[in-house]
């Protein structure tokens, strides 16, 4: 018997991206229609992102104000406006699977995406910019000189970017680092403490593209941590998740991608280590999003099962077994963002229990999209949309007036610091929450 909404978990089907029905575009916007319609006659999701507002005005602004007033060739407006942040799926829409009206959007977006890039090459710039291993190893040996190049400050080098390339003038760019994570790992061992409470345990650090190439110091502070609390802690990074190719719907090298980096952590798994993703969206790639890539693939099965959260293993252990002492109070109170893809992970949310372990310290939680999603806060072309996505956020950020910010993800806690230095607010320096962890314990 039909019912109106759903109870019951979501779940996902695997992506059918081998046969050659789902690259189908009249199977595709067949499809879309019928979602659509569904989406229009419920909208909840009217404030989640820019898809379903788009979505919504082409349909009240039609001559009919239903879906069949609007021509076909707009539907991938709404392809573009979506970020993959899988909200609409986990949080909001009652029409999921098992539902019998078997509605999954951002895949269906994934599909269409996937069936374009058959017809239609990436252009130059979001090829180049999804190339995150080439890029990394590219700018390490010069690192001084490509930040300089890529600093919102350097007008003709910018001015060069956005017209190659399609990133926004003003957008903040990550910096790129000299050492990487792997090679801080490799040149100074791991600290652990002999008597820590989780002693018996070990982890491999997944070190993830932007934490070993951008941003190391997340990993150092995972490593920081994990040894304070006894566990055997190594750092792997057999290559990039592939996130970057799944945002453009290239199926086949996130396949690779998950084929090369899980064949290398298993061998990891097989000596006992769990796996420990240190940023979001890498995390909900190896648990969630490779498995319906790779159904069939043992590898990927078992990885997924191993892997953890850095935020989520740390919280385990301390309600397994306990954390060590020397805790201090964070002054100033922090300020969590949960990142989308780490909510997409279905796991609760953990960097907001992961801080409120902090004796004495205002933890606030901010828990909407940043609207960053990957290159969409970067490129020209999507920038707008991440703004606009953004402003709430950023409204409570301000508003809670803490000390510090930060984000699962870093891109995340990037974009909406400098949105809040643009405006004239008081911006703290984005961190990943097991950094501010790692402050409080007094390891770096």
């Amino acid at each position: 018997m039909s019912r109106e909404g759903s109870l019951d978990a979501p779940m996902r089907h695997p992506l059918e991206w081998q046969s050659e029905e789902f690259y189908d575009f009249d199977a595709i916007e067949k499809e879309m229609e019928r979602v659509f319609d569904i989406c229009h006659g419920c909208r909840r999701c009217f404030n989640l992102c820019e898809s379903f507002p788009k979505l919504f005005d082409m349909v009240d602004e039609s001559p009919t104000m239903e879906l069949d007033g609007v021509p076909k060739e707009k539907f991938a407006e709404v392809v573009d406006a979506c970020t993959l942040c899988d909200m609409c799926f986990m949080t909001k829409c009652p029409y999921v699977p098992p539902h019998e009206f078997n509605l999954d959007f951002p895949h269906l977006m994934l599909r269409h995406r996937a069936a374009t890039l058959k017809k239609k090459s990436l252009s130059f710039g979001e090829a180049q910019l999804t190339q995150m291993d080439r890029n990394g190893n590219l700018a390490k040996p010069v690192a001084g000189i490509a930040n300089w190049a890529s600093d919102r400050s350097n007008t003709l080098t910018r001015g060069i970017m956005a017209s190659m390339l399609g990133v926004d003038e003003q957008a903040e760019l990550p910096k790129f680092q000299s050492r990487t994570l792997m090679d801080r790992a490799k040149a100074t061992p791991a600290n652990r403490a002999a008597d820590g409470p989780a002693k018996q345990r070990k982890a491999v650090l997944f070190a993830t593209c932007y934490t070993n190439f951008n941003q190391p110091r997340t990993g150092e502070a995972a490593r920081a941590v994990l040894g304070k609390l006894g566990v055997d802690v190594e750092v792997a990074y057999p290559g990039c998740c592939g996130m970057p190719q799944l945002e453009h719907g290239d199926l086949a090298a996130v396949a690779k991608s998950a084929e090369k980096v899980s064949a290398e952590f298993i061998k990891w798994i097989d000596k006992g280590y769990d796996v420990v993703a240190l940023t979001a969206s890498c995390g909900l790639m190896l648990k969630f999003e490779w498995p319906l890539i790779l159904p069939q693939s043992d590898a990927v099965k078992r990885l997924s099962k191993a892997t953890f959260d850095i935020d989520e293993y740390v919280v385990d252990i301390a309600k397994k077994e306990g954390l060590a002492p020397g805790l201090k109070p964070l002054e100033g109170g922090v300020t969590v963002h949960l990142a989308c893809h780490a909510r997409a992970q279905n796991m609760g949310p953990k960097a907001a229990e992961l801080l409120r372990y902090l004796p004495d310290t205002k933890v606030d939680v901010v828990e909407r999209c940043s609207g960053h999603g990957g290159t969409f806060g970067i490129m020209k072309k999507t920038r707008a949309f991440a703004q606009k996505v953004a402003k709430p956020v950023v409204k409570a950020v301000e508003k809670n007036a803490n000390g510090a910010v930060c984000s699962e993800c870093p891109l995340a806690c990037k974009h909406i610091t400098q949105e809040l230095a643009d405006k004239g607010a008081a911006a703290p320096p984005p961190k990943h929450p097991i950094e501010i962890f790692a402050e409080a314990y007094g390891l770096i």
